[in-house]
């Protein structure tokens, strides 16, 4: 037993070892809580592999490390009790020998088993430790293990809620699926959601996000439709009427924008994109193509047969909002039409009063008699009251005039 400075008296004895038996009543309450925190158990019996069972390997050593020093650190307690308990008030002999229990290198853990390359045949007894020394590096290894299993929990929490999305997803499509009459679902969708569960159990270290968002995006786009699909199956009957009333100001849209256009024409030279484009026919065609709103509604509390009009629900669901697109866009374009129209008739009138503004003033400042002006003022009245108007030649004249009254002779 190696000296481990002056004895320790009675009194000192006793308080290191209430204090230490309450450090390992609490060090041995931390082991028994790591070992039992839910990620522990997970991966305890969990078939890992790749950068996860790596990282769990080395954390299990950690945690046979802290128990075999536990363990070691455990006796060395037991033996200094059984030291102080020989005697009511301990003698010099008890006193050196709990000193050097309790604070000297006193603590021998387990040798563990070298590497065969490490190895030698010479025995190498291995120093001890005290008692401070051996919490010491049993805290470095449960923080090791500790820090191991807040990388993994971090790992699942990032992705464990977008898995559990995605099969709720997965579920409702399914659903839907069926309430519908559509073809079953992808079985690639369940099957890569397996795979995923089964990747997230082995490797969360390792975990490919990226397709787990594929996954959900394809979700997604499909729940989209065919939650579309259900809402249409429960008004079809009054969309498909809205939408014939929609073709209805469509087709009176266009025919306004072709009244105009043709009156329009008359007066305004107009470029030959300016011409309405109907589409009011092509839109009834394609609403005529849907089924009617009647068979629809009578077919909205059952799923419709293979090759009934109009295919599935998501099938009638996408064209009802095609064409509805497309006839918003039809009205917007004609009734921009009109308005553009009627605005070039704003615009020669406007430039107009501007001519005739412009040589009232020409008369104010006696240039109205000036040759270069009247000349000017002939080409642009000549432009703006012939029919059809140049707009663009007829704007550069007035302007030209308007130079020359209000920039002086030139």
């Amino acid at each position: 037993m190696q000296p481990a400075g002056p004895p320790m008296s009675g009194e000192g004895a006793d308080h290191a070892l209430r204090t230490r038996g309450e450090e390992r009543d609490r060090i041995s309450g931390d082991l028994l809580d790591l070992e039992s925190h839910t990620s522990f158990q997970l991966l305890k019996g969990a078939a890992l592999r790749g950068r996860t069972l790596t990282a769990w390997a080395s954390a299990q050593e950690a945690m046979t490390r802290v128990w075999t020093l536990y363990d070691a650190y455990r006796g060395v307690l037991r033996q200094a009790e059984e030291v102080r308990a020989r005697r009511a008030r301990p003698g010099p002999a008890e006193l050196e020998e709990l000193t050097f229990l309790l604070m000297g290198p006193s603590v021998r853990p387990a040798a563990e088993a070298e590497p065969v390359e490490r190895r030698s045949l010479r025995p190498s007894p291995a120093d001890g430790l005290s008692l401070d020394e051996t919490v010491t590096r049993m805290d470095e290894a449960f923080r090791s293990v500790g820090e191991t299993l807040t990388e993994i929990d971090a790992a699942w929490t990032a992705f464990l809620p977008a898995m559990e999305s995605a099969a709720a997803r997965l579920d409702e499509i399914t659903r839907l699926t069926a309430d519908l009459g559509e073809p079953p679902a992808a079985p690639g969708h369940a099957a890569e959601l397996a795979r995923l569960r089964s990747t997230a159990t082995a490797d969360p270290l390792d975990f490919p996000v990226a397709d787990l968002d594929r996954l959900g995006a394809t979700l997604d786009s499909r729940l989209t439709d065919l939650s579309r699909a259900d809402a249409l199956r429960r008004s079809y009957g009054p969309r498909h009427a809205a939408l014939t009333d929609l073709i209805a100001l469509v087709r009176t849209a266009e025919a306004e924008a072709r009244r105009t256009h043709l009156l329009v024409s008359v007066k305004i030279l107009l470029p030959s994109s300016a011409g309405p484009r109907p589409a009011s026919d092509r839109l009834a065609a394609d609403a005529a193509a849907l089924p009617p709103a009647g068979l629809a509604a009578a077919d909205a509390a059952a799923t419709p047969p293979v090759g009934l009009a109009g295919g599935g629900w998501v099938e009638r669901a996408r064209r009802l909002s095609s064409v509805e697109a497309a006839a918003r866009e039809a009205l917007n374009r004609a009734r921009t039409t009109t308005s553009a129209l009627l605005g070039l008739m704003a615009r020669r009138d406007e430039l107009r009063g501007r001519l005739l503004a412009t040589q009232s003033k020409a008369v104010r400042v006696g240039l109205a008699e000036d040759p270069e002006s009247a000349r000017r003022f002939t080409r642009a009245h000549e432009l703006l009251w012939t029919a059809p108007c140049d707009l663009n030649q007829a704007a550069d004249a007035v302007e030209h005039y308007q130079d020359a009254i209000h920039g002086g002779r030139r």
